[in-house]
């Protein structure tokens, strides 16, 4: 590896430590005010919320990595100018597009490893979270998961527990449906199925159900189930999809698809997730060249200022389309790769005549 290589690799991975503990230790004081709030009508240790903080953290940073690498590549060119390093490797016949190369690969591995393992890392820490989080909600009673084998609930109405068990979900239907309810003693009280049930709102609606109660049954054309459940609650429960590691996602699509349920959200966040060293890459690339035209300014403020003015136009970018595609209004794949084609163009607008800068 050449001199100057390491240099710049060395420099880039210094201003990318400094930028990334920083960032973090923000994150974390904000996080320990917001648990602190959580707890303070609760009785915990007061440590709680340290140690919630450490665990919410990661998942948080992983989502403002793009950022990251943008600010940490304009600190890194900042320390070039001012040692005048730039046009020492200018003279000396290193150009422009090199720099930016060196810097493109490295972003790349280091995506590489954030989505193989701080992903998974952070992932498994915000699951573990969100199980200490809901020992101190007021619904904790209630849980709902979907695994192979469907949708399974467990609900808590009037000191009455119900374990409830569908095979499909067809928007507020749900379907293939069997009820168990024990009393507070969890003595069996009366089973339920049935082939259909609208849970549109907290009172269900049981079609044609089949009641089974002291090994009788009978028929009902009609049953109204009371639930803390509706269809918005039901879909809210499987949308923190951060707590998740890739291999998690995938084995949650394919209980998704055997249950019937919309995969768009698993599917965008396993898109998100794979295309993320990609996203990094152009994130360093945008931040360099704005950099490199601007570097006969003497002002450093504007030079951040236009890198996070460029951070928030991208990330409402990046937001409008996500949104467009969770909410079915654009192709899932056009919604992924739209800001990632736009982006990648205007660096390549922007990157003609960048060796003489």
């Amino acid at each position: 590896m050449k001199t100057y290589t390491k240099f710049l690799i060395n420099g880039f991975l210094k201003s990318f430590l400094n930028v990334f503990f920083v960032m973090t230790s923000l994150v974390f004081i904000l996080n320990i005010l917001k648990e602190v709030e959580f707890f303070s009508n609760k009785d915990v240790n007061s440590l709680y919320p340290i140690y919630l903080s450490l665990m919410s953290s990661p998942s948080i940073i992983f989502e403002m990595f793009p950022f990251i690498f943008l600010i940490s590549t304009q600190f890194f060119f900042l320390k070039l100018f001012e040692s005048d390093q730039i046009n020492i490797f200018k003279y000396s016949g290193l150009k422009n597009m090199k720099i930016i190369n060196i810097l493109s690969l490295v972003s790349f591995f280091i995506g590489i490893l954030t989505i193989t393992v701080f992903y998974s890392f952070s992932s498994n820490l915000q699951y573990y979270y969100l199980q200490v989080k809901n020992q101190f909600s007021e619904d904790k009673l209630y849980l709902a998961v979907i695994n192979k084998n469907g949708l399974w609930i467990k609900d808590v109405v009037n000191n009455q527990t119900s374990i409830i068990n569908s095979s499909k979900i067809d928007t507020n239907f749900l379907t293939n449906t069997f009820i168990t309810t024990f009393d507070e003693r969890f003595n069996l009280v009366r089973s339920i199925k049935s082939d259909r049930i609208d849970i549109k709102d907290n009172v269900w609606l049981i079609y044609n159900a089949t009641i089974f109660k002291d090994n009788t049954s009978e028929k009902s054309q009609l049953v109204k189930f009371k639930s803390n459940f509706n269809q918005k609650r039901i879909e809210s429960l499987f949308s923190n999809l951060s707590s998740l590691s890739l291999l998690k996602l995938i084995d949650l699509r394919q209980n998704y698809k055997s249950l019937n349920y919309s995969t768009v959200d698993v599917d965008m966040q396993i898109y998100k997730v794979a295309t993320y060293p990609l996203f990094l890459v152009i994130m360093t690339i945008l931040s360099s060249i704005i950099m490199l035209n601007t570097k006969k300014s003497s002002s450093k403020i504007l030079r951040i200022v236009i890198g996070l003015f460029f951070s928030v136009v991208i990330y409402y970018i990046n937001n409008f389309f996500n949104v467009m595609g969770s909410t079915e209004k654009l192709p899932l794949m056009i919604s992924i790769w739209t800001p990632i084609i736009f982006l990648s163009l205007v660096n390549l607008v922007m990157l003609v005549n960048i060796n003489d800068k």
